[in-house]
């Protein structure tokens, strides 16, 4: 081979290997680019998700003693209905139909 030639296959050589490593280094970037929008993603689902926890947790901390206060007043009713159950319908001193 001749000087030239040489250096002339040097030259394409050392531009493949230069397209090679941009076209690498590009290549790097989009993945970086996709797992970095899929981690984005991911966590603004598992915050969303968090979220409506922390909203089920408040509400039920909220609803728990209002709960409470009409278990106690449907108690209160139900025992109001038992006593009204237990006492006669008629008077004492009617007769009974026959």
């Amino acid at each position: 081979m001749t000087r030239e030639r040489v250096k002339k296959w040097l030259w394409v050589s050392f531009w493949v290997a230069i397209a090679f490593q941009i076209y690498f280094v590009r290549e790097l970037f989009a993945a970086e680019l996709l797992f970095g929008l899929l981690f984005v993603v991911l966590l603004s689902i598992g915050s969303v998700l968090y979220l409506i926890g922390q909203a089920g947790e408040m509400s039920l901390n909220w609803a728990k003693p209002l709960a409470r206060s009409l278990a106690h007043t449907a108690r209160r009713g139900l025992e109001q209905v038992e006593e009204f159950s237990r006492k006669s319908y008629r008077h004492l001193r009617s007769e009974s139909a026959r």
